[in-house]
Order: structure tokens, then C-alpha cells, then sequence
């Protein structure tokens, strides 16, 4: 039997695994980045993120055919540089051995964890906030004293030209550099071994990116998304509620994981909350879908899955309100206004998917606590929303739900919080990547007992038979 020759390399990939042997040998030069030159890195960072910022808004316009500046100003580049600042201004501390508690047993010995690079990262990029998603994860990475490779998502090209000049900028390919391509390179990136693989994107994908690091060991952090509900307190006054929360329904057009999926309403008030949200929906956007402050569906993919979900919801039944009548719907520009649905069903597919988009189901309820078991026997999302300043109903909330995150009268902005972790749980996701969260999951922790010349754990030693061990044993086992 003679054997098969073997398929050769597509030059893509090649270039991919030449990286990634380039980095693990520059790191294992350099195990240990002092905290100077990572300061040094994100300095590097931030210097070529603002100098490039105009050309990345622009780039994400072009992919978008249509995307807002002032929403990639506020959701890529502002918390970028306020990360960097954040991160930079505790590095010195985060790097420090931390000294633990060695007890009575081990004394005197003393206990430290020291936290290590891990080496290369991998970070898959979506096409939603392409430079957040690919900078911000990049810079826990670097603080931690790690080299990265970041896959783009090829559904940006614009945009990803404009990362790759702007990274060039800053660093060698050696420490942080980028990889484009389609499905299969996604899946040959996710089989790499890296040292930590970061995965932002769908559940469904989440779940083979897992399979495939699987097969290398490789940890990972998976950042999944779901239906992320928003409740709306009987107390809460319907004009605060939709102002409240309406940004994180907007911006970006609703593309965001984020994102208010659905609303529960108490019943009623629906009515009420519907004319409130296109009240300030008009407001926000008063040209609808011709305001320049509004952003389009990314592609025409996106767009023909939003319009036929939307078509299926009213052929069953489902009434549709859009916020801005007559200037709701542009398929050229793939331009759609928030559109509300009222009466749905659990047999539509807005009731099922992540939509991900701007549509918008208003669910009513009854009583709070039909409200909360709705969320609770549904998957696990990563945010939920909450209106209302009843402190008692607040408390219930966070203590019977669960969530990747949650924002009390507010939405989205819990994810601009750098001191504080932002992650999934369940089919959401797994594990965080902001704050000193982020600082140690891209970190090992490593546990460094020092010894003295005084050494009394020899008197444990064999053989078993001494009194002075039967009086150890009998006075630590009680």
C-alpha cells in the first residue's frame, strides 16, 4: 500500500503557523517581560490607537456602508484609551508577588504567588466592534507580559487594513500581529496551541473553538452572547425606562452582545412603554433611518436574517411598531430603524435567537415573579437589565437570576467598567478579561514556597514511630 502524499500548506496558513512558531520563540527569549516595557507597550498602544482613530471610523463607515463615527468613537476607541490609562496606572501593583498565609504546618516557611506570562494568545475578532473586541482583550494580554495573534473577522476588511497598519505601527509581528481569512483559517487559528485562546463571537462557534482547543489543552475564555433580558419595574415611570435603556438598543444598530433582546413590561403598561420607546426613539433619531447618527446592518447577510425574521413574526401574528414610521426600512442602505414587537409567540424565531439586530419583543407579565421565572428557565444571557429604584425588588433581582452582568436602571455601560470583571456564565460564556480579572487570566499563577535554614518539616519524616509525631497529629487533626 503506498502512501498518500501529503496535501501541501496553503500560503495563508503557512504564514499563520510561521507566526505563531516566531512568537513562541521570541518568547521563550524573553519568559518574563519587566513591567517597564509592557508600560512601554500600552503607551506604544495608545499613542498609535489615537493617532489612527479617524482612520479606523472611517474604515468601519466603508465596511458598514454606513456606520456612525460618534458610535465607534464611544464604543472602540473611547474605552480603549480609558482601559490603557486603567491598566497602566495599577500594572506595578498586579505585577507583585502576593504574600499568602503559609500556617502553622509549614512555618516558617513563607508563601508567595507570582504571576507569569503565559506565553502567546490567541483572540478571535467579530465584525461588531472590531477594534474593541480585537485592542481591548490585546491589552490585558500585554499587561500580563504576553505576545498575541489576533484573527479578524473577514466580514471588516476595511477595518481589519486599518488595525493591521495601526499594530504595525506599534509593534514588531514577533509581539502582536494579525491574521485574515475566512472559516478555515478561523478553524486552523483555533486549533494552534496557544497559551490562552479568547473567542468573542457566537455560542454556536463557541462551541467548536472549545473542541478545537480542546485537542491542545489550550484554556479558554469564551465570550457568547444570548438573549439578554430587560425587566421594567411596576414602579418605573415609562418615559425614564425608555431613555434608560435605549442606547444600548441603538447604538451600533443593536449589533451588540449586549444588547436589550426582549423587554418585559408589566402588562398594563405595554401600550405605554411602546409609545415612550418611539418617543425617544424620534428623538435620538428624528430622519430615522436618513440620520447620519444611526448606523446600518453590516452586510446583506445580517439584513435578509432580520427582514425574514421580522416578515415571520407578522405572518404569525406578531404586531409590528417601527420607531420612526416612514423612515423605518432602506433595503439598499441596509438601513433598519428599532422595530417593536408586540404579541409574540415562543414559536417565532425572535423569541428564540439572539437577534442581534434592531427588533425589539415588548413581553407582558403579570407579577414580578412570573417575570424573573421567564428569565430563569431560559439560557443563561450575558446581561440583564433591570428599571427600578425599588431597593427590595433590586436586591430580589441579583440575588434570584443569573447573568453574565447586570445594569440597575441602565444598559450596556456595565461593560465600560474597567475595574470590574465582564464575562459570561453558562452558554454566555466563560471566564473575563477586564480589570485585574483580565490581568490574571492571562497570567499563571504560580505558588513559590521559600524555605529557610530552619526546616521543621523533617520531623514528619519517617519513620512513624516518634512521640513528637503522634503529639503534631494529635494536635492538628481536631
Amino acid at each position: 500500500m503506498t502512501e498518500q502524499p501529503m496535501q501541501p500548506l496553503n500560503s495563508e496558513k503557512q504564514a499563520m503557523l510561521l507566526h505563531f512558531e516566531q512568537q513562541k520563540a521570541a518568547f521563550h527569549q524573553e519568559p518574563y517581560r519587566d513591567v517597564a516595557h509592557r508600560i512601554d507597550d500600552l503607551s506604544r498602544l495608545k499613542q498609535a490607537l489615537l493617532k489612527h482613530s479617524d482612520n479606523l471610523a472611517q474604515a468601519l463607515d466603508q465596511d458598514y456602508q454606513g456606520r456612525s463615527h460618534q458610535d465607534t468613537l464611544i464604543s472602540d476607541i473611547l474605552p480603549c484609551v480609558m482601559n490603557i490609562g486603567y491598566t497602566t496606572k495599577r500594572l506595578k501593583k498586579w505585577t507583585k508577588p502576593e504574600r499568602r498565609h503559609a500556617g502553622l504546618l509549614l512555618a516558617p516557611a513563607q508563601v508567595e504567588v507570582h504571576y507569569q506570562p503565559l506565553g502567546v494568545v490567541g483572540i478571535v475578532v467579530p465584525w461588531n466592534f472590531p477594534v474593541m473586541l480585537s485592542i481591548g482583550p490585546l491589552i490585558t494580554a500585554l499587561a500580563a507580559g504576553n505576545r498575541a495573534m489576533i484573527k479578524l473577522s473577514e466580514f471588516t476588511p476595511k477595518a481589519n487594513a486599518a488595525l493591521i497598519e495601526m499594530l504595525a505601527d506599534a509593534f514588531d509581528e514577533k509581539q502582536v500581529v494579525c491574521i485574515e481569512g475566512e472559516a478555515e483559517i478561523a478553524a486552523q487559528f483555533s486549533a494552534l496551541p496557544f497559551d490562552h485562546l479568547l473567542f468573542t463571537g457566537s455560542t454556536t462557534v463557541g462551541r467548536h473553538v472549545m473542541r478545537a482547543a480542546a485537542d491542545n489543552l489550550t484554556p479558554v475564555t469564551l465570550e457568547l452572547g444570548g438573549k439578554s433580558p430587560t425587566i421594567v419595574g411596576p414602579d418605573m415611570d415609562l418615559d425614564t425606562a425608555a431613555e434608560r435603556m435605549i442606547l444600548g438598543k441603538t447604538l451600533n444598530g443593536g449589533q451588540i452582545c449586549v444588547a436589550p433582546d426582549y423587554v418585559l413590561v408589566p402588562r398594563e403598561k405595554l401600550q405605554g412603554f411602546a409609545e415612550a420607546y418611539q418617543r425617544q426613539f424620534q428623538s435620538l433619531y428624528p430622519k430615522g433611518i436618513d440620520s447620519q447618527d444611526y448606523t446600518s446592518v453590516v452586510n446583506e447577510r445580517q439584513y435578509q436574517r432580520l427582514i425574514a425574521w421580522l416578515e415571520e413574526a407578522e405572518n404569525k401574528g406578531a404586531k409590528v411598531l417601527p420607531c420612526v414610521p416612514g423612515h423605518h426600512r432602506n433595503d439598499e442602505r441596509k438601513r433598519l430603524t428599532t422595530h417593536l414587537l408586540l404579541d409574540t409567540t415562543d414559536e417565532m424565531t425572535v423569541r428564540q435567537e439572539e437577534i442581534f439586530g434592531p427588533l425589539l419583543p415588548l413581553i407582558p407579565y403579570d407579577s414580578i415573579d412570573e417575570a424573573l421565572e421567564y428569565v430563569r428557565s431560559r439560557p443563561r444571557p450575558l446581561a440583564l437589565y433591570l428599571l427600578s429604584y425599588d431597593k427590595v425588588l433590586q436586591q430580589k433581582v441579583i440575588s434570584q437570576s443569573h447573568a453574565g452582568g447586570m445594569c440597575i436602571n441602565n444598559a450596556l455601560f456595565h461593560v465600560a467598567a474597567d475595574d470590574a470583571p465582564f464575562g459570561g456564565v453558562g452558554p454566555s460564556g466563560m471566564g473575563h478579561y477586564h480589570g485585574i480579572e483580565g490581568f490574571k487570566t492571562f497570567s499563571h499563577a504560580k505558588t513559590v514556597l521559600r524555605q529557610g535554614r530552619l526546616f521543621v518539616g523533617k520531623l514528619v519524616y519517617p519513620p512513624y514511630d516518634k512521640w513528637l509525631q503522634k503529639l503534631i497529629f494529635k494536635f492538628f487533626l481536631r
